[in-house]
């Protein structure tokens, strides 16, 4: 089987997660897989396990949930999205994915939310 480039990695768990198929969505990332949510470096998920259960319980619950990609940008094995997350909230959330991927599956997610205007 051929490896998926980081882009197309990416591009899998984004519709993987706009089905709210969850074993597609988790085929996506290593089994080590690390979440943080910038500027705090501590892990908020760590492990394919803890992937699955957040995402069962507090994600894919939501009827409505659905990323639309504003923006995508790939620097090497990194993968940068701009979003819009619809169905968590009244109004969409903006934020910045960025995905380290390492041999076909993604290793690193850093969340960057969007700052609420002054």
């Amino acid at each position: 089987m051929t490896r998926m480039t980081p882009e197309q990695c990416v591009e899998l768990q984004f519709e993987a997660y706009n089905k709210r198929d969850l074993p597609l969505f988790l085929s996506a990332f290593a089994d080590n897989i690390r979440s943080f949510r910038l500027p705090n470096m501590t892990p908020l998920l760590v492990g394919r396990e803890a992937y699955g259960h957040f995402y069962a319980t507090q994600r894919f619950i939501h009827e409505g949930l659905r990323a639309e990609l504003v923006n995508r940008m790939v620097v090497g094995n990194t993968v940068i999205d701009h979003e819009l997350i619809h169905g968590l909230d009244e109004q969409p959330i903006e934020t910045a994915v960025m995905f380290v991927v390492e041999q076909g599956l993604i290793t690193t997610v850093f969340a960057i939310p969007a700052k609420s205007p002054s």
